[in-house]
């Protein structure tokens, strides 16, 4: 990933980064590192979604909602459910705000400083998010964001030729895309990459990058990738690089930054900030087409085209007809623009759009070089992500980004560009060779492991679909922290480099009247068998073989590994439900203890008790299997709130002392 000005020619100059090897894997909100629902160690397809040039082992399988494998009906798969913010959104107060502690581990390091905690390189993080709103049901060749049901990747085939006509477009759009595949760029995104010809301003070292079918190398070929290889319909150039300098379909969250010195220029350069450009072409009915060849003003005109602004947005909205009515609007603390919108069909027609604030940018916290997990103090990283508010009250279907890149200062970031290219004609020699010697003294060469294709290095990791839902009435100004479980089956070799189960955030400290939203997702396919790759395969642990079951029970210490009989505890007691999944209404502390400890099996302890829903009741249901064989793999739980006071608890299942504490604490007050 690099850092890039703003180019106005045919020169492109852009800055970069040099880096080096290490991975990156999500855990909060659960990282797929490109699996499904594999149950051997290793993933199936690297290329399933997108490039994250991580270890083919990690990552974590697709939830499923119930306590069989969804198999090839995704509706049986589990979306996690965050609730958005409220609708009083301000500066400077929190109220209203629903919190996701994000969390993942890094392997070769970042942030810290020359005096106290030095590293071996530079880096950077960028957190970003995609939503679009919520259906029931994705058909065939639609852009509905989908997790799919098997593994293999999105076909591609490019046009035949660069007058393809708006219906051959289709035709092949339709050929190409498969319903029962993982969505998350469109297909439009790459295709339009596979078209448009590469940025030649960038720093490509001695790396000789391939042509596409038409012979120009376009954004598809990267020094990352010069053989322009396909993850999904990721675009590779926006990929290895931020910001990117053409409209996106990512929004940002927050970068953090090799130093805060940087923060003014990924705040301004943002897609959320700022509008960037893009060449425009039509088709004979003068409709827009989807991709252009060109990448740069001059070239778009000579050849006409319109370079055309486009903005990112929040949401539109479309009650508001005309630039007046529109950029009045402060509803929610937002701000609203006037703009063509980055996927507008109609290039003439600006609408009112819902202005994105600047992504949050600090330098990012030490971590440990080559090591998966330690940050300041041995605490996982963590950022915490205030979750967007949707003023259309439209439930979203969301996934979520982090990039993460290293790299090194043996050549300056700022000024290397495309004419510090290895250029036999001009005598040109790059500042990093492939495996070269160097002259360490009479008779003492040495050579030097050095990848020139890696020397500017971006991992990646990506969530599952998951789901941004509107609050419930009566909550609309309260905090809303999310209380989720990480990890999956099997012992710290068989998982790793994904990690063994523990709640997250694992001590939550409250103030008196904010909420927390207790949810966990589970597969029923993390067997984790051969082929292990460069790990130990299997899937220790309680209970049906590769099954993931979670759930809660109070403890009175964290030092105790038995959870308090009903009649003793007082988290339950203490907890006034705001919602909970099945909607039954007044919900007894008895019926949310044997729900939270059941992971939703029973919904109450007695059906004289259970309204409508008597069937699902510990006293008439089918028996519980002790360890939770039989209940679902995933919760969606509920809202409390607690009153003042410590509490512990515990996983019954998966706590068993010399292998892992899966333990937390809730703090009130």
């Amino acid at each position: 990933m690099t850092r890039t000005v703003t180019y106005t020619s045919s020169l492109l100059l852009l800055l970069l980064l040099v880096g080096v090897q290490g991975d990156i894997y999500l855990h909060i909100p659960r990282g797929s590192n490109n699996r499904l629902a594999e149950t051997t160690a290793t993933r199936t397809n690297a290329n399933r979604v997108f490039d994250s040039q991580n270890n083919n082992r990690g990552g974590y399988n697709v939830g499923d909602a119930t306590q069989e494998k969804a198999g090839n009906d995704e509706g049986e798969q589990y979306r996690m459910k965050y609730f958005q913010s409220g609708s009083w959104k301000t500066k400077t107060n929190d109220a209203g705000k629903s919190f996701l502690s994000v969390e993942w581990t890094n392997q070769h390091g970042c942030g810290g400083n020359e005096d106290t905690n030095p590293q071996k390189q530079n880096c950077h993080l960028v957190l970003q998010y995609m939503c679009q709103d919520d259906v029931d049901s994705p058909t065939g060749t639609d852009d509905t964001l989908r997790n799919g049901v098997e593994t293999n990747t999105q076909n591609y085939q490019p046009p035949n030729n660069l007058d393809e006509t708006k219906s051959q477009k289709n035709n092949r759009k339709n050929n190409n895309v498969k319903s029962e595949r993982v969505i998350q760029e469109p297909w439009e995104w790459y295709d339009s990459c596979y078209l448009r010809q590469r940025n030649k301003g960038l720093f490509t070292a001695d790396q000789k990058l391939k042509n596409n079918k038409f012979g120009y190398s376009s954004a598809t070929y990267t020094r990352q990738d010069n053989q322009g290889n396909r993850y999904g319909y990721e675009c590779p150039e926006e990929r290895d690089y931020y910001p990117y300098w053409h409209p996106t379909p990512w929004t940002d969250i927050a970068v953090l930054a090799e130093n805060a010195s940087m923060c003014r220029f990924y705040e301004q350069e943002s897609f959320n900030s700022r509008s960037y450009h893009t060449c425009v072409e039509s088709y004979s009915d003068g409709s827009r087409k989807h991709w252009s060849k060109w990448n740069n003003q001059q070239q778009c005109v000579e050849n006409g085209g319109q370079w055309i602004a486009f903005h990112n947005y929040l949401e539109k909205a479309p009650a508001f007809t005309s630039e007046g009515e529109c950029t009045r609007q402060t509803a929610w603390g937002y701000s609203y623009i006037w703009a063509v919108p980055f996927d507008a069909q109609d290039v003439t027609k600006k609408e009112c759009l819902i202005k994105l604030d600047a992504p949050d940018c600090r330098a990012a916290d030490f971590s440990r070089s080559n090591h998966l997990g330690n940050g300041v103090d041995g605490t996982a990283l963590k950022y915490d992500w205030t979750l967007p508010y949707f003023p259309s009250g439209n439930a979203k279907r969301c996934v979520f980004r982090i990039r993460y890149n290293i790299s090194t200062d043996d050549y300056d970031p700022y000024t290397t560009n495309s004419s510090h290219n290895r250029n036999e004609a001009t005598k040109t020699m790059s500042p990093v060779e492939q495996d070269p010697y160097v002259d360490v003294g009479e008779r003492s060469a040495l050579r030097l492991n050095i990848n020139t294709d890696q020397t500017g290095r971006t991992f990646q990791d990506r969530s599952h679909v998951f789901l941004l839902k509107p609050r419930p009435s009566g909550m609309d100004n309260d905090r809303i922290y999310n209380l989720n479980i990480r990890g999956k089956r099997g012992n710290i070799v068989q998982v790793y480099p994904a990690v063994e189960y523990d709640f997250h955030p694992n001590t939550l400290s409250l103030r008196p009247n904010d909420l927390v939203h207790i949810q966990w997702t589970g597969s029923n396919s993390h067997n984790n068998g051969g082929n292990g790759g460069d790990g130990q395969a299997g899937d220790e642990g309680q209970g049906k073989d590769g099954t993931d079951r979670n759930n809660m029970v109070q403890i009175e210490d964290l030092n105790n590994n038995y959870p308090v009989p009903f009649e003793q505890s007082t988290m339950w007691q203490n907890a006034e439900v705001k919602w909970i999944y099945h909607g039954k209404g007044s919900v007894s502390p008895k019926d949310l203890a044997v729900s939270m400890a059941s992971s939703g099996y029973y919904v109450c302890t007695k059906a004289s008790s259970c309204g409508g829903m008597s069937g699902e009741a510990a006293d008439t249901k089918t028996l519980m299997n002790k360890l939770l064989n039989n209940a679902p793999a995933s919760y969606e739980g509920a809202v409390l709130k607690f009153k003042a006071g410590t509490y512990h608890y515990m996983c019954s299942r998966n706590n068993n002392f010399t292998n892992r504490s899966q333990k937390g604490t809730i703090i009130v007050g």
